[in-house]
C-alpha cells in the first residue's frame, strides 16, 4: 500500500533534462526508503506518476496554482546578492514556506532536523511537541514573535507547523502559519496544496542540506525586480497576520 508509486518510463525522465545536464545513462534505480510511505499522496518527485493539475514552474519546485492560491519568492541578500530561499504559499489566512534541500540517496533527513527545530524552539522560548500528521511525524509549536507585545507588555506568540517531508534525494520542508496552524478546514486546504507540489532534484551532486535552487518561471522576465521587491516587503510585513497566544 505504501510501496514507492510509479515512475515514469526512464527516457521521460532523460528527455526533460536539458542536453548540457542530461546524463549519458539512465538514472540508476534509487533504493526505497522507510519514510517514502509518508509520501503516498504527495509531495511528488518529477520522476514519478504525477497527477495533473496547474502549477507554476520554479526550478526546483512545481507549484500548484489556481483561485485563492497566491505563491510568492521568498528573497534574502548573500555576498551582494539577491537570492531566492523559499516559496510562500498563501491561500486565505494561511501562509506556508516551503524550501526543497538536496538529501543522501538510502537516508532522509527530517528525523535530525526535527530534533533540531524543537531545540530551537526551547532555545527561544518557545513550547512545542511532536503530531503524527498527514505527512508523517509534524512539530506543532508555540513560537515567541520577536518585539510583539499586548498591551500588558507580555510577549505574544504564534502557533506553527512544521513538516518534513522526505523524497528521493531531497527533503521538502514546510512551516505553515496562520489558520492553517491551528484550524482543521484550513489545515485540510494547505495541506493539499502541499501533496501537490513536485520537486525537481536534478542529477548533478549537491551536498546534504544544500538548498536547491529555485527560480522565477521562464515568463515575465522583465519583471524580475519588481517581484524580487515584492517578495521583499512581503517578508518584512510578516503576511498574514497569524493567531496569537499570550506567553
Amino acid at each position: 500500500m505504501f510501496g514507492r508509486r510509479r515512475k515514469k518510463k526512464a527516457k521521460s525522465r532523460v528527455d526533460d533534462i536539458p542536453p548540457a545536464v542530461a546524463p549519458r545513462h539512465a538514472p540508476v534505480t534509487e533504493p526505497t526508503k522507510e519514510d517514502d510511505r509518508y509520501r503516498a499522496r504527495g509531495p511528488w518527485d518529477v520522476s514519478e506518476e504525477v497527477p495533473e493539475m496547474p502549477r507554476v514552474d520554479l526550478g526546483a519546485l512545481r507549484v500548484p496554482v489556481g483561485p485563492g492560491i497566491e505563491v510568492q519568492v521568498n528573497v534574502a541578500k548573500q555576498q551582494n546578492q539577491n537570492r531566492i530561499i523559499g516559496v510562500t504559499i498563501i491561500n486565505g489566512k494561511t501562509a506556508m514556506q516551503v524550501q526543497p534541500f538536496a538529501a543522501p540517496k538510502s537516508t532522509g533527513l527530517w528525523t535530525d532536523i526535527r530534533k533540531e527545530v524543537v531545540a530551537e524552539i526551547a532555545r527561544t522560548g518557545g513550547k512545542s511537541e511532536e503530531f503524527d500528521g498527514t505527512f508523517g511525524p509534524e512539530v506543532r509549536a508555540i513560537v515567541p514573535m520577536p518585539g510583539r507585545t499586548n498591551e500588558k507588555g507580555q510577549q505574544l506568540a504564534q502557533p506553527m507547523r512544521f513538516l518534513g517531508v522526505d523524497g528521493p534525494r531531497w527533503f521538502l520542508r514546510a512551516v505553515i502559519r496562520g489558520e492553517g496552524a491551528v484550524r482543521p478546514e484550513a489545515a485540510a486546504r494547505i495541506e493539499e496544496i502541499f501533496a501537490g507540489i513536485v520537486v525537481v532534484r536534478g542529477y548533478h551532486p549537491i551536498p546534504p542540506r544544500d538548498l536547491l535552487e529555485i527560480t522565477l518561471p521562464k515568463q515575465g522576465k522583465a519583471a524580475v525586480a519588481q517581484a524580487l521587491q515584492a517578495a521583499q516587503q512581503a517578508a518584512a510585513q510578516a503576511r498574514p497576520q497569524a493567531p496569537t497566544a499570550e506567553k
